[in-house]
Order: C-alpha cells, then structure tokens, then sequence
C-alpha cells in the first residue's frame, strides 16, 4: 500500500499533533479568566479546573495494578541515533489487582510533562498536565488467575501516558496491559541511566520514511512480546498472561504497527488500528484469517477520503473486520488528550466532545477484543446502536471469531 496520501500522513507531522493537544491549552490562567458564568458546561470546566484533570474512571470489576518494565533490544541498533546504541523500549504494564488503598500512580512525571509540552510548542504548566488523576495503583498485589495480553502503541510525537485511560479500562475488565514507549519517538519518557530523551526523530518521518518508521515499530513491539511471552520474562507478574490470548493495538504510527507487527507475527491473534494509516506488509498483509478493528475519524477515514489505505487494507483483510468511523471526531479522539481538553472546556461546539469521545474509544476497543480474546458476545458490531449514533460501520462483513480461526503456532 501507498503512504504517500496526504491524508495518511498529514495526521502525522508536526502541526496536526500541536492542533490536537492544543486543547490542553486551556488551563492557562487567561483561558480560567475567560469562563462564562453563564453557560453550565463552561461552570463544568471551571469546576473541573479548580480539582485537576483526571482520567475517566475505569468500568470493570478489578482494581488496576502497575508496574515499569525496561527493555532492551541488543541485537538491533536504535534507528534514529545510532550512537545511543542498543534499541531500548520503556514498557508500562498494567495488570488486574486485589483491591488497593493509598495515592494512586503519577500520570507521568513533572519533567516528562515539561519535555512533552515543550515539544509541542504549548506555554502551558507541566504541573496541571502531570497531576491529572489516573486510577492506577503502583505495585500493588496482582489478582489471581491468567488473563489475555493487549499491547498498546501510541502515535507519533505522543508518550504511551496519552493511552493511559483506555489501558486502565481494559485492565478493570481482565485484560494485562502493556504500553510501549519507543526511545526517541516522543519526548517525555525517562529511560535508565539516560533520563528523558529528545524526540529525535520528530521532523524525520513523512511520505518517504513513514513506512520504516512503523516497520521499526514492528520490530520493537515482536520483540516486546518475546520478552513478555518467554518463560524467563523480566516481568515479574508474566505468569498472569495468557500466552495463546495476544491482542495489539495502537494510534497514529502505533496503529500502523500494531498492523504490521499482526501481519508479520502470529502470535498477535487480533488488533486494531485507532486512526492510523497502513502500510505496505507484502504478502502477509490479509493476517491469515485473524480478526482486525478498523476505528478512526470520519472525515479522513470514510472510504474513498484522502486515506486511500484504509481502503486497500480492506480488500486485504480475510478474517472478521470492521471498519468504523466517528463522526465528528478528530485524530486525538482516540487519546487521553480528548477527555482532559473537555475537562477543560475546550471541545469544539461542532465536534465530538471529549468525553464522548473517550467512551467510544473504551466501548468499542473493549467490545472487540472481549469478542475476539475471551469469546463474549459483542452486539456493538452487530450494526448501528442506537447508543452510539456518532459511529457508522462503513461495510458489510463476515461474522467469524477468534474460535473459528485456527490456531497459530507461536513464533520462534
């Protein structure tokens, strides 16, 4: 497939991750002043700005445990400085927990928020970014039983923090959690010995070297789940995953790679690209049978739109798929960066707001991988929900499942 659409990869430079974040702006003092006492969503924002942002609370059963993991990759030289040496993955996992008490875990540090915000060009204090409330608990006792893995990729320019909410859910609801921080792609994120990196490769990724970028994604997200899946893993809570039960995910560049990866790795029995364009896998592109959600914006990604990918990976896809799209939402929809921007009063009138936004997202990611990892009904893909009117299937499609696809060896 092509990636030279405009549409495919407009979403990804620079001014259109500063449009999307730009909604956090409005917590700057300026922005408070400028409430209007007489509007209730804006008393909403205000109120909301006076206790902090915080992340929509998750809507499963379990507590949410969390745990740092740092890999490395020493068989491959990182790909955007070389001299840095090996290929280093900062890998957050979230894990179903046994209730906990006490402070819950930081959304991401003060300097991390800082480098993030400075990144994008946004006067805005580190502090009201890095204090928005999770529902994640550091360290704490995991629950008993094995449970199905999704790993999550974020896009490019973004820390995996942005996917902090939809990670939290999924693990309320039984699922391990991994989100992968890949070194250089985002500022933000502090890595062992080296502290916070620069994003170095920001201003090197366009219609020439978006496909290496997300086949480099590939690479650091198979070799994640050789680390996660082996029977030495350096996670201590590996004995938690279900190894036969391997969903992938991701926005942007990390829904490109969640394709690819699925395309080139067996072990990955179902995924979903949030908004992402696809790339050209070769011949392994239709995923053997395996089960992939299509979930992005309406205006960029209806068929036809400026991203043709979307319709050639389409016609690739062999197994169950769905191709959904929201209207009126913009390519952050997918992120943390919608819910913390409606907290702030900053939804665009004419759009989809944030808070809706981020249930969406939640709904229909969990609903798909349920269905596909654990077998549960799933009715949300049965045709339009009368709930959810913003999200439109855009083509007719078979009905087989995880249960009905055979089962893939792991690879070596």
């Amino acid at each position: 497939m092509s990636v030279r659409s405009r549409g495919a990869i407009k979403v990804l430079l620079a001014g259109a991750v500063a449009a999307g974040v730009t909604a956090l702006s409005a917590c700057s003092s300026e922005a408070t002043a400028s409430v209007s006492s007489s509007s209730p969503s804006r008393n909403a924002a205000a109120k909301d700005r006076q206790e902090g942002l915080a992340l929509p609370a998750p809507t499963g059963e379990y507590a949410v445990g969390r745990d740092s993991l740092h890999l490395v990759d020493k068989g491959r030289r990182d790909p955007w400085v070389p001299k840095a040496g090996d290929r280093e993955l900062m890998v957050s996992m979230y894990y179903p927990a046994q209730k906990a008490r006490g402070r819950t875990a930081p959304y991401m540090s003060t300097a991390g928020a800082q480098a993030f915000l400075k990144q994008m060009e946004l006067e805005i204090p580190a502090k009201v970014l890095s204090s928005t409330r999770t529902q994640t608990y550091a360290g704490a006792k995991p629950g008993s039983g094995k449970f199905p893995l999704v790993v999550l990729s974020p896009g490019f320019k973004t820390p995996g923090a942005t996917l902090t909410g939809l990670a939290q859910d999924l693990t309320s609801r039984g699922y391990v959690v991994a989100v992968v921080d890949h070194a250089y792609e985002a500022a933000g994120v502090a890595f062992p010995g080296k502290g916070i990196l620069p994003c170095a490769a920001c201003g090197k990724v366009g219609p020439t070297t978006f496909q290496p970028a997300a086949e480099g994604r590939a690479k650091d997200l198979s070799f994640a789940l050789d680390q996660l899946l082996a029977s030495a893993s350096p996670w201590k809570h590996a004995d938690m995953i279900d190894r036969n039960k391997v969903g992938m995910a991701g926005h942007s560049l990390g829904g490109a790679g969640a394709a690819a990866t699925m395309a080139q790795d067996s072990r990955v029995r179902a995924g979903a690209n949030l908004d992402g364009p696809f790339i050209d896998s070769g011949s392994d592109s239709g995923l053997p049978g395996r089960p992939f959600l299509m979930l992005g914006t309406e205006a960029d990604h209806s068929p036809g739109s400026e991203d043709r990918t979307w319709d050639f990976a389409w016609k690739k896809l062999d197994g169950w798929k769905r191709w959904a799209t929201v209207a009126g939402a913009d390519h952050f929809a997918f992120t943390d960066l919608a819910p913390l921007g409606g907290q702030l009063g900053a939804d665009d009138p004419k759009g989809l707001p944030g808070k809706r936004a981020a249930e969406i997202t939640r709904d229909y990611v969990g609903a798909f991988f349920d269905k596909q990892l654990r077998g549960k009904d799933a009715p949300l893909f049965d045709g339009q929900d009368k709930d959810n009117p913003e999200v439109t299937f855009r083509h007719s499609a078979p009905s087989t499942s995880l249960r009905e696809v055979p089962r893939a060896a792991p690879t070596p």
